[in-house]
């Protein structure tokens, strides 16, 4: 029976099931062309003892110690952790070294032909593309920092916790970094570790979170609860978060709320400032392609934002001072924003190397920023910026979407039943690129070691799941058709052991 939410559900095996569906599909899709912008590492790259590609050391093959076989490109699933790495990035770093070297620190303030952006206004290059991805106002977004050291430079400023109000609600299986983070900022605010609120499933047997579960823990502890901190795509389950009405739930209540959104940029379109986010950090290294451990992204919304100047003081206290002294407190009053841990990069540009100890800072998201940012990691991410920049995020989420429809059909054709289950939830709408698996108890080593010895990269989380994300940027159908091959193979050989089977 076909399924209206996944056209490939239903179809007939001899078509779905057919090398040449699978072909077809990548040649009906405008943004296959995509693919050739990153650099798929071949199965002999990933056997190779090479820190470098294998496929570019054809002694290697001539001497018989890569198979020819292995010429192949591999099947890389694993954008969920870290992206490819787009072919422009060599490119992009080769002119940034080019300009160190030549140029020194003019690098910092001068615009070179052909060159990249001076080193000083790197930061702001790349906001217009970034604040497209997130559903932005320029302003609202800064590359900045990391991930956890962004949500603790955030929530030091959103997290303010009172007598009454001092709780801080997360998820229960959030990534430990986020664990790590709100613990440690309740230990600083000398709260202890019963302030912190998580949200579990209903039921031990799934991951899942119904919207109506996690807003009625919300409201459940809405009168003692300072901050909310939630992931837009649970890394785990790859569920998507309700980010809208869940925020407009916590605004109802008066709760701050910011997301972590490491699994969600680059992934699934978003609305940060149309939803009232208060604020979100993310990495840049999943979806963003920009290289393991790149400099992360944060958003401040605009309210949040704002510098303003404080009204001259009108009070008798005011008149019984020198000139002075009024002097003096108004330019020490002049300035009203909401405090943050402050750096000289986040004072205004035009006073930043005056050198004078008055912190001005820059309106919106750039304001939180704290030293200056590798302009390294920046050109790596603008590299990639510049690839999405070719298309939109709401074309890569309709591939999207029928990458992972194909994958689950794929998953769902198993004769019989299956040694896994899909954990993530099988509405598109509360999903992004990524199924994750749940095999059945002890098969985990076996699948992997068989699947990975073929060229097939994803994901584990032990004891029993592979998570599987086909990136729209640049998988494929093709891919998903070979690893179907390979995974089901893999499952029977596995299936085969644990019943004492020895597989030919």
């Amino acid at each position: 029976m076909s399924n209206p939410q996944n056209p490939f559900i239903g179809m007939r095996d001899e078509e779905l099931l057919c090398e040449d569906f699978a072909r077809r599909l990548d040649e009906q899709d405008l943004l296959t062309k995509l693919r050739k912008e990153f650099i798929i590492p071949t199965k002999a790259d990933l056997k190779s003892k090479r820190y470098g590609p294998a496929s570019t050391a054809s002694s290697d093959f001539a001497n018989g110690t890569v198979d020819s076989k292995d010429s192949e490109e591999s099947i890389y699933f694993c954008g969920n952790s870290l992206g490819l790495q787009p072919r422009r990035t060599r490119d992009y770093i080769n002119k940034y070294l080019d300009t160190w070297a030549a140029k020194g620190v003019f690098g910092h303030f001068k615009n070179f032909d052909e060159g990249l952006p001076p080193w000083l206004h790197i930061d702001d290059a790349v906001k217009e593309q970034t604040a497209k991805i997130v559903g932005a106002l320029p302003s609202e977004v800064v590359i900045m920092e990391t991930l956890t050291a962004n949500l603790h430079l955030l929530m030091s400023s959103f997290y303010k916790p009172t007598k009454d109000r001092y709780k801080i609600i997360i998820e229960g299986k959030a990534f430990p970094s986020d664990h790590y983070a709100a613990l440690s900022q309740l230990a600083h605010h000398s709260l202890p570790p019963s302030a912190l609120v998580t949200i579990s499933p209903l039921s031990l047997s799934t991951p899942y979170l119904t919207t109506e579960h996690i807003l009625s823990t919300i409201s459940q502890h809405a009168a003692s609860t300072a901050l909310v901190l939630l992931p837009g795509i649970q890394f785990y389950s790859g569920q998507f978060f309700d980010i809208r009405l869940i925020t407009h739930h916590c605004h109802l209540h008066g709760i701050t709320i910011g997301w972590d959104l490491a699994h969600a940029v680059g992934n699934v379109p978003l609305n940060l400032h149309a939803w009232n986010v208060d604020f979100a950090a993310w990495c840049n290294y999943k979806y963003m392609n920009g290289g393991p451990g790149v400099i992360g992204g944060a958003f401040v919304h605009q309210v949040h934002g704002t510098v303003s100047h404080a009204l001259p003081s009108t009070t008798s206290a005011a008149h019984n001072m020198s000139l002075d002294e009024q002097i003096t407190k108004e330019s020490e009053e002049q300035l009203i924003y909401r405090p943050r841990l402050s750096g000289w990069w986040g004072s205004d540009k035009s006073s930043r190397f005056h050198m004078e100890n008055t912190f001005v800072p820059i309106p919106g998201a750039s304001g939180f920023q704290l030293s200056n940012p590798s302009a390294l990691d920046i050109t790596s991410v603008m590299a990639s910026l510049d690839i999405f920049s070719l298309t939109s995020i709401e074309a890569l989420r309709e591939r999207s979407l029928r990458l992972t429809g194909y994958l689950e059909a794929r998953l769902l054709g198993w004769k019989g039943e299956p040694p896994y289950t899909i954990i993530t939830p099988s509405n598109p709408a509360e999903r992004g690129a990524q199924l994750s698996i749940l095999l059945k108890p002890g098969l985990l080593v076996n699948v992997l070691e068989y699947i990975e010895e073929r060229g097939v990269v994803v994901d584990e989380r032990k004891p029993d799941v592979l998570r599987v994300a086909p990136a729209p940027l640049y998988n494929s159908f093709w891919d998903i058709h070979r690893f179907i091959t390979i995974f089901h193979d893999a499952c029977k050989r596995a299936l085969d052991a644990s019943n004492g089977d020895v597989a030919a």
